[in-house]
């Protein structure tokens, strides 16, 4: 007995459908919306990096000047000094505007102490900080954390006179003071990113 199998025709639906408009819309605008926010972040995040390398080189600056201060490190060509003694090297800064740069100085003149504040004509170096950040603050500071603006200064030479390793904070020529704990040094990114270089009487720097 032969059977007769009839053939079914089996239709197949194809179940998958694309986006509409709509969940297309939802999806670019939470990735928009991520996508900002890592950007922010990221800013953010730059910008406490590059604030933190800058405080690193004013800090490696000042450490340069101490190291050539005892070592007695001649000064470059162009400069008058004497052989009897050897010259005195600091950084200089200046609070009276957004301060763009930095100094770094030798003196030639002679050893007194009226002389290790910063003088035109001194300067071996004078690095640039870019990037908008700036020198906001100095300070002498007699507590920690710094009372900040107690007793702010508009211009500082931190100077190094041989065989002492010990810091020289000078405000105005023959001006030096003694008695603070540290001096503070604030600098500030664009995105308000702080850091702080302390610099103690003893010549010890300190990054935070």
């Amino acid at each position: 007995m032969i059977k007769k199998i009839r053939n079914s025709k089996f239709v197949i639906q194809n179940f998958q459908k694309g986006m509409t408009y709509v969940e297309l819309i939802v999806v670019l605008g939470i990735f928009s919306v991520m996508s900002a926010v890592i950007m922010f972040n990221y800013g953010e995040f730059q910008a406490k990096v590059d604030i933190k390398n800058l405080a690193s080189d004013i800090a490696s600056k000042i450490v340069q000047a101490q190291k050539s201060a005892v070592n007695g490190v001649l000064p470059p060509l162009g400069f008058n000094y004497s052989d009897t003694w050897k010259p005195s090297y600091g950084v200089y800064f200046a609070n009276t505007r957004p301060l763009e740069q930095f100094i770094y100085f030798t003196n030639t003149n002679d050893g007194i102490s009226d002389n290790d504040y910063y003088d035109s004509g001194e300067e071996i170096d004078t690095p640039l900080i870019t990037k908008n950040n700036r020198i906001v603050g100095i300070d002498k500071c007699s507590s920690s954390p710094c009372n900040l603006n107690s007793d702010p200064i508009e211009s500082l030479s931190v100077t190094f006179r041989r065989p002492d390793s010990s810091a020289i904070f000078t405000t105005s020529p023959g001006e030096t003071f003694n008695g603070s704990n540290y001096v503070q040094i604030t600098i500030q990114s664009p995105k308000t990113a702080n850091a702080r270089i302390k610099i103690y009487p003893s010549g010890r720097v300190q990054v935070n």
